[in-house]
């Protein structure tokens, strides 16, 4: 398969989310997890309105609802990620989010009594037991601390936000819809701030390019360029790149001395591979696929979809 310029973006982006979780845990040194996503979601929305202004002009009530209600989930899984990074390893931090890969089919299961494909199933199945190993710690056995739980439920959050924008996809425009929810986390980090009792730190211009540069990389250019790319990247390989993620984060983590156990890197390569198996179907995987042709399981749909559709459609 030919690694063409959509698929050179992809990791691109997936480099840059991977050194995101280091760099917001430096930040929250110098100012507060609300300030700091008020801050990054702000530079976000107005870059990316400001690129888009013209398609703006569109917007839908249906669009402005969605927005909002896809925003909370957005507000609740940064907002409880951002927390717990304060108490865990950013590298920890990032195979914990990948965790809502496999939570989604499970969500789908309790929430709409959808039941997950074969693959979804073995996928979850293996994540959980790399959770595990993951929490196992020398002489105290399997334990998580507050970081961990934080963003174990952050990712929680980011299933239910997968399911919710699934909703609206077919009627809403992708572009509008990030401006919206952009611009809502920024508001409710805003309003969050008095409650927490934080306030805006004096930026120095350290804190000033690192917001910068979550604003318009970790998040404009990564919500823009998903979009370009997956127009023709086919889902299962843009499964895999996503899935190279929390492995970035790890290396940058590495990188600054961080440090996993033998158990937490072997739970940590577990927890990827669910979230691969969850992703890719069994079609794609040469031999396995040709198996599931000549027994007859399931039918065969189109191989191009975007990454949310290759979670929640066509089993296997």
């Amino acid at each position: 398969m030919r690694f063409g310029r959509a698929d050179a973006l992809l990791t691109v982006i997936t480099m840059v989310w991977g050194g995101t979780f280091l760099v917001a845990k430096l930040a929250l040194a110098h100012i507060g997890p609300f300030g700091f996503l008020a801050t990054r979601f702000t530079i976000g929305a107005v870059v990316l309105a400001a690129f888009t202004h013209r398609r703006l002009r569109g917007l839908t009530k249906l669009e402005l609802q969605a927005g909002i209600a896809t925003g909370l989930a957005v507000f609740a899984a940064y907002g409880l990620q951002t927390v717990g990074l304060g108490y865990t390893t950013s590298s920890k931090s990032a195979f914990l989010t990948a965790m809502y890969v496999p939570l989604v089919p499970i969500l789908q299961l309790a929430l709409f009594g959808r039941r997950p494909s074969l693959a979804a199933g073995i996928g979850a199945t293996v994540s959980f037991v790399g959770l595990g190993l993951l929490s196992l710690k020398p002489g105290a056995g399997f334990a998580l601390g507050l970081g961990e739980w934080l963003t174990l439920a952050s990712a929680v959050a980011c299933a239910i936000q997968i399911l919710l924008i699934s909703k609206h996809a077919e009627q809403a425009d992708p572009i509008r819809l990030g401006v919206v929810q952009l611009a809502f986390v920024a508001a409710l980090s805003l309003m969050t701030m008095p409650f927490v009792g934080e306030v805006l730190p004096s930026f120095s211009p350290s804190l000033i390019a690192v917001s910068v540069g979550m604003g318009v990389l970790g998040t404009a250019f990564a919500l823009a360029g998903m979009n370009w790319a997956q127009r023709t990247v086919p889902a299962t390989r843009a499964a895999l790149l996503y899935a190279m993620e929390p492995i970035w984060a790890g290396l940058v983590g590495a990188a600054v001395g961080e440090e996993l156990t033998k158990s937490a890197l072997a739970g940590s390569f577990l927890i990827i591979a669910g979230t691969v198996i969850a992703e890719v179907k069994l079609r794609d995987l040469g031999w396995l696929g040709g198996l599931r042709a000549r027994v007859g399981l399931g039918k065969r749909g189109p191989a191009h979809r975007g990454r949310t559709e290759s979670l929640l459609e066509d089993p296997l």
